[in-house]
């Protein structure tokens, strides 16, 4: 989506709201695509004293693998935007500025990359999901499973001194 700035470029406070959906379905993140839902944008370019300000939100309902104990659960995700444009930069390396084109700014591209870069490197069902159990796979959410603890091989004998005084 592009949105066409001429009308707000060179008069203060002018402002131009957007709304728009982008399909990011075919995304990969680490061999899954979470993003099955269509990204919502809203928001508005305003002009502060010759500064183009983009501000809006962005959310989709995002469908997840917990990366603990393997659960599918869905999650919503709302990314907040705050960039500045400009018609030309004045210094090179500043990469947080957009770039219009003429007198129009790619929202889309601005979107995803906004969304993109705010995906969760891990992703939890819970924040006290226990997961699962190294040795017999049960979901320790559900509640203990059957093994018992790791003995230290080199504590293997004390362990068996004190099952002999157990009994």
């Amino acid at each position: 989506m592009r949105l066409d700035l001429r009308d707000i470029i060179h008069v203060p406070d002018a402002k131009k709201a957007f709304q728009f959906q982008l399909d990011l379905s075919e995304q990969d993140f680490y061999g899954a695509r979470p993003i099955v839902h269509p990204v919502q944008a809203e928001g508005s370019v305003t002009n502060h004293a010759g500064a183009l300000v983009l501000e809006g939100t962005v959310r989709s309902l995002l469908e997840l693998q917990c990366d603990r104990c393997g659960k599918k659960f869905s999650r919503e995700k709302v990314v907040a935007l705050d960039s500045l444009a400009a018609q030309e930069l004045e210094d090179e390396e500043n990469d947080d500025i957009l770039l219009l084109d003429g007198t129009e700014l790619d929202l889309g591209e601005a979107v995803s990359t906004a969304f993109i870069l705010a995906m969760d490197t891990k992703n939890l069902c819970s924040d006290d999901c226990k997961g699962l159990c190294a040795k017999c796979g049960a979901d320790l959410n559900l509640g203990p499973c059957g093994c018992g603890p790791d003995v230290d091989p080199r504590l293997a004998a004390l362990a068996q001194l004190l099952d002999k005084e157990a009994e």
